[in-house]
């Protein structure tokens, strides 16, 4: 049986990491684990179940017992079986999503579930403790970033992509909030693992970042002879 591969990516906030691993999870033929979207389905699990968002036992409970499945490509997201791809995009499971997250047990179960996955087929994931807390023994870390300000402005485009009208001081404002509380807070900080390699993926195009993690992977896993799925 072929070698499986992690390929674990980290970074802040509108460092295009999300949009990488997709790409580069098509690329390769390995799954994409949207970690988003598993806390999503915790989220909308509880939501239904009438759970309370500040009960930590309960909400560790539920996502011990959750059953979720990533589809190839993100296509779809299914809970306890049932498709709950459209469900967990509402901005009422969004909040939810967030406040789940920061609970030790929730995430506890959401790792278990993620190293699961890796045992059953190669995997692409993107975070902010990937590489040093979910998948420390990964083959491939990569810490992608960029200047501060670029990241704002890709986040002020998503926005106006999605009909939303924010100041462009105030996104500044934000992500620089954001940076400060994913590097300081108790739960998966974010942080560059000792042996990432640092993209910087300021001034390039996605098919530029993209081209130089694969060749990175390609180095890493095969001498440079190709990608072994």
């Amino acid at each position: 049986m072929a070698k499986r591969i992690v390929v674990a990516i980290d970074g802040p906030a509108g460092a295009g990491k999300s949009t990488i691993a997709r790409r580069l999870a098509l690329r390769l033929g390995f799954l994409y684990i949207d970690s988003g979207a598993m806390y999503r389905a915790v989220g909308l699990w509880a939501l239904k179940a009438g759970v309370g968002l500040a009960d930590a036992h309960r909400l560790s409970q539920l996502a011990a017992e959750a059953a979720i499945q990533l589809e190839p490509g993100g296509s779809r997201v299914l809970l306890n079986g049932e498709d709950v791809t459209e469900a967990i995009r509402t901005p009422e499971v969004s909040q939810a999503a967030s406040r789940v997250s920061t609970i030790g047990g929730v995430r506890k179960a959401m790792v278990a579930e993620q190293r699961r996955m890796a045992e059953q087929s190669s995997v692409v994931m993107e975070g902010r403790d990937i590489g040093s807390v979910v998948f420390p023994n990964a083959e491939i870390k990569i810490f992608l970033d960029a200047d501060a300000r670029v990241r704002a402005e890709r986040r002020l485009r998503e926005s106006a992509e999605k009909g939303e009208s924010v100041d462009s001081a105030e996104m500044d404002r934000q992500m620089r909030q954001r940076d400060e509380r994913d590097r300081t807070r108790a739960e998966a900080p974010l942080v560059q693992a000792p042996d990432a390699v640092y993209v910087d993926s300021t001034g390039l195009t996605m098919e530029q970042v993209e081209e130089t993690i694969l060749r990175i992977i390609r180095e890493r896993t095969s001498n440079g002879k190709g990608v072994a799925t």
